[in-house]
């Protein structure tokens, strides 16, 4: 097994060299020019929408987002089609909606995950000869078959589920205690019981490995996808940011992962790639309010674990110099379920045999006059349960009656508060004038109500139709 200290003097080689430059390539030199562009997918875990300036005024520093942000676009309404880690990474990869492949809520341990049938954006890019690597947090399947190396990833290396279901965990301790937290390299545990001394390094190894990944890969095609285990609780985070951002935990952590993103993007641009990759930065939902400091911020309505905005609305920003116009914002609404086509079209892949639901949405992205979203709704649910859809021009939105949490009481450092059930009546939200879901207007816009009911059924349908209505 490899020892902390090992890691640390290996990685911290391969970061030192993609820094220090290489024969042939050097800061400001001319980029490489290649018709098939890269990408890299930064993907946080329960990151708030506010989380990052220029999106909230965060109480720490965050540079390089902002800088991503001012050489990119920031992308408001971009969605998650469910606010729970296992089913909005399933998506992502997939372009399926989690009532299509089944993924629902957040998988345990040894668990299978998504099935094989649904390819990944791994296997679909690695058909085009992409080189592909995953640093980070899985958790959409862990046994051998739903494993990243059998799942279209040439590189691999992280936890195979959250970070919290551990020995340490403060609500079943007994119980995540059975299932020692592994870290994984290319298919072998590597790390057999990660502890609290392995915890503040996650951020720093995966941040190094993609270094080194784009290093390496410099000269060919690849697709790079950096899921992040923070911010979700239990916080950790290394020594050169404890205490650095003035704003307790959470802010240091955030810090980190901030840094993180200025390591990735001037990895891009010191080995003379930077001009050709499209890099997308946003997280699987939004926060965990129930751990009070230790969770993110968003302005809408609710969060993580429900169909409302501020659970299934993140923070986006994506930037590929030359084709998205830098500076820019965009009101538009996208899903995660769209990355794996419009990414295919781009490289030239071929889509998956197996029915897929996002759809190419380039001309959105790329910010031109007369794109429309393609789709006429989006659909949002919570674990088993459909709950609504969304207009695909994002005006509209239909929650069917439901029961949902809501935060009673926040907890401090670490501990979880306390939530208690609601329920929401058929209601219909103008997301234009109200994007906090306060005011239903189901009455006022019956017309809207109805068509989107229509698309709720068609969806139910298809998708949903072994349970009651």
């Amino acid at each position: 097994m490899k020892t902390l200290q090992t890691r640390r003097d290996f990685l911290k080689a391969a970061a030192l060299s993609a820094t220090m430059g290489l024969p042939g390539i050097c800061r400001g030199q001319r980029q490489k020019k290649r018709n098939r562009p890269n990408f890299v997918i930064i993907f946080l875990d329960d990151s708030g929408w506010a989380d990052f300036r220029p999106f909230g005024k965060a109480a720490y520093k965050t540079p390089n987002v902002e800088k991503l942000a001012k050489e990119g676009c920031r992308f408001n309404n971009f969605y998650v089609p469910q606010a729970i880690c296992s089913a909005s990474r399933a998506a992502l990869l997939s372009s399926c909606y989690p009532g299509r492949t089944k993924v629902f809520g957040a998988h345990g341990p040894r668990a299978r995950g998504l099935e094989p049938k649904y390819a990944t954006t791994g296997e679909v890019l690695k058909a085009r000869n992409y080189k592909t690597a995953v640093f980070g947090k899985w958790h959409i399947g862990d046994q051998p078959e739903t494993r990243p190396p059998a799942r279209g990833f040439d590189e691999s290396c992280g936890l195979m589920y959250s970070n919290d279901m551990w020995e340490f965990h403060p609500g079943n301790p007994e119980f995540w205690g059975k299932y020692p937290l592994w870290f994984w390299d290319n298919g072998k545990v590597t790390i057999d019981r990660v502890t609290k001394e392995h915890q503040p390094m996650l951020t720093t190894w995966y941040t190094e490995h993609a270094v080194d990944f784009i290093r390496r890969n410099k000269d060919k095609p690849f697709f790079l996808y950096v899921p992040h285990s923070m911010p979700h609780v239990p916080l950790f985070v290394s020594k050169k940011f404890k205490g650095k951002s003035g704003a307790g935990m959470y802010g240091d952590v955030m810090m980190e992962i901030d840094w993180s993103v200025g390591e990735i993007t001037k990895a891009l641009k010191d080995n003379g790639v930077e001009d050709n990759t499209l890099v997308i930065f946003t997280s699987d939902n939004g926060p965990w309010i129930s751990y009070g400091n230790h969770a993110g911020k968003t302005p809408y309505r609710e969060a993580k674990g429900t169909g409302f905005d501020g659970g299934t609305r993140s923070a986006c920003i994506m930037k590929y110099p030359g084709k998205i116009k830098a500076g820019t914002t965009s009101t538009k609404t996208l899903y995660t379920i769209d990355i794996m086509p419009t990414l295919a079209h781009l490289a030239g892949a071929k889509l998956p045999e197996n029915p897929i639901d996002g759809k190419n949405v380039w001309d959105i992205i790329a910010g031109k006059d007369d794109a429309k979203n393609p789709h006429e709704y989006y659909p949002f649910s919570t674990g088993r349960t459909f709950e609504g859809v969304i207009s695909g021009d994002g005006r509209w939105k239909l929650h069917l009656p439901h029961g949902y949490r809501t935060l009673v009481e926040a907890g401090n450092d670490g501990k979880p508060g306390k939530y208690r059930q609601e329920k929401i009546r058929l209601s219909l939200f103008d997301m234009e004038k109200d994007p906090y879901e306060t005011a239903n207007v189901l009455d006022k816009y019956p017309e809207v109500a109805n068509r989107l009911k229509q698309y709720a059924e068609q969806h139910r349908q298809k998708f949903y139709a072994n349970k009651p209505k």
